[in-house]
């Protein structure tokens, strides 16, 4: 599995294309694309590497993790999106999202696939594991590849931190139970790809991380 790392939006948000290097299949995790510019990078990165978009994974749905999914859809309308079953209500009001940030937004396509902890999403001959942390969100979705030894966390952790718990559906208590029992039991070279900011390791995390100590 070959990783390709965007930052896009008024947010800062990580953007994924993830493909499997022998069938050139691939995955958008968090389509954050806003503005023109980034909507063409990321249609470019696919089109220029021959790869075969099949599906759209969202970690969660808050609005800039979305803002890209109603263009990708119109430009790849045989794409299929992921999603925990409890993202669906952010997804159905990505609209009034994105107006209580004074922000105009296409609404987003539906959730096609509902995944749980412990599904597994192909790509090609790749598996991305699937890995239920609530707290950010209720639906907060991990995506675990072992062969690779990487894990996309959403805004769940961070370099340094983890994700927020004052929105709706966040519970900060839930959160820290779950990156302990279910992220820090990683691999600790396991290369954590976040929704902000660097890339880290499980292992540094584990060490430095103020609020896992």
């Amino acid at each position: 599995m070959i990783v390709t790392h965007f930052q896009f939006n008024h947010f800062g948000q990580n953007t994924y294309v993830v493909h499997d290097a022998e069938t050139l299949q691939c995955a958008i995790i968090d389509p954050g694309c806003f503005f023109e510019q980034e909507k063409q990078e990321l249609k470019s990165h696919i089109l220029s590497n021959n790869l075969q978009l099949e599906a759209i994974i969202y970690t969660h749905c808050h609005l800039d993790h979305v803002f890209g999914a109603a263009y990708i859809k119109k430009e790849f309308p045989n794409v299929v999106t992921y999603a925990h079953k409890e993202e669906n209500f952010f997804i159905q009001d990505a609209i009034g999202q994105g107006l209580r940030f004074g922000i105009s937004m296409e609404q987003p396509p539906p959730i096609n696939k509902f995944i749980s902890d412990g599904g597994i999403i192909e790509i090609g001959l790749s598996k991305l594991y699937a890995i239920h942390v609530p707290g950010h969100s209720n639906g907060s979705l991990c995506f675990y590849n072992a062969e690779k030894s990487i894990v996309f966390v959403g805004d769940v952790l961070f370099a340094g931190s983890v994700g927020r718990s004052d929105l709706p559906g966040g519970n900060h208590e839930l959160l820290i139970q779950g990156i302990t029992s279910k992220l820090l039991v990683l691999p600790e070279q396991t290369i954590v790809y976040s929704g902000h900011g660097p890339s880290t390791t499980i292992g540094e995390e584990k060490r430095s991380n103020p609020f896992l100590q």
